[in-house]
């Protein structure tokens, strides 16, 4: 079935298709892919470029606009907008921990396995045969959605008219040891800046640390609160304006001397729950499995056991980013389920390819990315060496933004200018 309707700005088409689970396996069972089409009101029937989004994650679904703003507004100007969900997100086949944990471990990572970047890249060419009749698009990345783009431009690179990249092209090839030999680093950073610029909050976390640590503290759900798990709420200080929003929650941790208040202990909950998407810890290491780099092996983990200036126990505390630990998949209630899988995953060595470094080499599809000099989860160093071996790709280094610059509404603009000053898209 296709549904159509308007938001302010926009008309939108919705509908669903059939892909295979298994790509490799003939005989695998379909599952449902969401598209959603948006397309200025006046421009429904116009013969327009077309230009799929591939977001962030793993494991985020597609953004829900509530306006035409940003980089949407651009888009909608010149593009018929293509929003896919990935599957296992949003309304594409969404996977929970249910879907997984009586599969065991070896056969829930699997399945897992199976919602990796080559799955989803392969997913979006069957969209694009079957919705587009074999059109080519171009794609705006943001984050994990430029490892998207290096597996596409590897898989299908005659399916791409031009590719823009915001904060995220991957080390290649990809190593889960080497991210958080770097990334680490950069959390120390972010802290140190939030204790800089709001000087009373090292001492405050202190203490909200030392209740974690001398007393059982229950969230709303059950779950308790303990210090690394606070800790993680860190991954907002790679974000704009999360310095700001982590002070404010900061602020609001005490109702009385030693005792946390009932506000912060839901917004901790809900910030650290993975209820909105469980594919987001559970797939965060998968995402650098890779045939030349063997097991991931908890690599964020290993990397912070090295290093322990980010102790528990340690003052001032020190929080951390987009790293996933064994210990969420015990303590967090709708990653439980995950735990077995996950673990599989971790200790697992024979992944699929993701990326052709020969034919990245080759590459002829215009390729801009906007690389953020300060960026928390995609370091800069790691995303230049691989731009250097890349075709027809250039880039803007800046520190102007976070890793969600893209939502400023100038990154996307910044990244066409790129493209169109060497000739344009392909068409």
């Amino acid at each position: 079935m296709t549904t159509t309707y308007h938001l302010p700005g926009i008309h939108v088409t919705e509908t669903y298709v059939d892909v295979p689970l298994d790509w490799d396996d003939p005989g695998s069972p379909s599952i449902e892919v969401f598209v959603r089409e948006l397309v200025d009101p006046a421009r429904v029937s116009d013969d327009l470029p077309l230009l799929t989004y591939l977001q962030g994650g793993p494991g985020g679904a597609n953004p829900r606009p509530l306006r035409r703003d940003g980089w949407l507004d651009e888009a909608l100007a010149d593009y018929r907008v293509v929003l896919v969900d990935q599957r296992g997100t949003g309304r594409s086949h969404p996977l929970e921990a249910a879907d997984v944990e009586p599969l065991g471990g070896e056969a829930g990572a699997d399945l897992l396995a199976l919602f990796r970047a080559d799955s989803i890249v392969r997913d979006l060419e069957h969209v694009r045969t079957t919705r587009y009749g074999g059109r080519r698009w171009a794609t705006l990345a943001q984050s994990y959605g430029g490892f998207l783009t290096l597996t596409y431009l590897s898989l299908a690179p005659e399916a791409l008219a031009a590719c823009y990249v915001c904060g995220g092209i991957p080390g290649t090839p990809p190593r889960a040891s080497e991210v958080y030999a770097r990334t680490f680093d950069r959390v120390a950073q972010k802290t140190a800046e939030l204790y800089r610029r709001f000087p009373d909050d090292a001492a405050a976390v202190g203490r909200i640390a030392d209740v974690l640590s001398q007393q059982e503290v229950l969230l709303p759900d059950g779950d308790r609160l303990t210090v690394h798990r606070f800790q993680s709420l860190g991954i907002d200080l790679g974000m704009k304006p999360g310095h700001e929003r982590l002070h404010w929650l900061i602020e609001k941790a005490f109702t009385r001397p030693g005792r946390l208040s009932t506000g912060f202990l839901q917004d901790a909950m809900s910030l650290t729950s993975s209820a909105g998407g469980p594919l987001f810890w559970t797939l965060q290491e998968s995402i650098y499995g890779d045939p030349e780099s063997g097991p991931t092996g908890w690599a964020a983990q290993q990397a912070r056991d090295a290093r322990p200036e980010f102790d528990p126990d340690r003052r001032p505390l020190l929080f951390t980013g987009e790293m996933a630990f064994p210990w969420m998949f015990d303590e967090v209630r709708l990653l439980r389920g995950f735990r077995d899988a996950v673990h599989s995953l971790a200790a697992r060595s024979a992944w699929t390819p993701l990326y052709d470094a020969d034919r990245l080499a080759a590459s002829q599809v215009p390729l801009a990315a906007a690389v953020y000099f300060d960026d928390m989860f995609v370091d800069a160093g790691l995303q230049l060496d691989s731009l250097s071996r890349i075709g027809n790709a250039q880039y803007w280094v800046t520190n102007e933004f976070e890793h969600d610059g893209i939502g400023s509404g100038r990154t996307f603009t910044a990244l066409r200018e790129l493209v169109r000053d060497r000739g344009g898209e392909t068409r």
